[in-house]
């Protein structure tokens, strides 16, 4: 009788605790996710990065194409120092060197709009520091190839993408 009274009493005494135990609804704890707003700067991000890989590649070859472009150039008014060259390749030379000058024009520009999107934008903003100047090296690539000096151009350029690039490591 004794025992029966003791289980008795643990089990009015244990009631409440197992009652409430198994009431007690489990809580999931959420991880880490991202959240919408979160998301859409990342994406913006992201975005951003892009277009300073895609100037970098656009730079990197126009670069690598300057380059031979130039050689010919100081190959043609080499030729034209000793003598006359005839009207076709002078011509020609003075075409080229428009072209050059008018791409490298087309880069300042998409650098002068990528250097505005940046500072315009929030959550590009704090990448803007890296950028800020871009635009004005290719201007400053504009006028050295205005003044026929393409292999000045081209290393004003190269400082244009190692800035860009810097940006680039900067946004990972």
């Amino acid at each position: 009788m004794q025992r029966t009274l003791v289980l008795f009493i643990v089990a009015v005494v244990l009631s409440p605790v197992t009652s409430f135990a198994q009431t007690r609804s489990r809580k999931t704890v959420r991880g880490n996710r991202p959240t919408v707003t979160q998301q859409k700067t990342t994406e913006i991000q992201r975005q951003g990065a892009t277009r300073v890989a895609d100037q970098i590649k656009i730079l990197t070859k126009f670069i690598y194409l300057l380059g031979g472009v130039a050689k010919t150039l100081e190959g043609v008014d080499d030729a034209a120092r000793r003598n006359q060259p005839s009207q076709a390749a002078q011509e020609q030379t003075q075409r080229s060197r428009a072209v050059i000058q008018n791409s490298i024009r087309d880069v300042r520009v998409g650098l002068d709009k990528l250097e505005i999107d940046f500072r315009t934008t929030p959550d590009l903003q704090r990448y803007y520091i890296k950028l800020a100047g871009v635009a004005a090296g290719a201007a400053t690539a504009e006028d050295q190839a205005g003044a026929n000096q393409f292999d000045r151009a081209g290393r004003s350029l190269l400082d244009v993408v190692n800035r860009l690039t810097d940006a680039l490591v900067e946004m990972r």
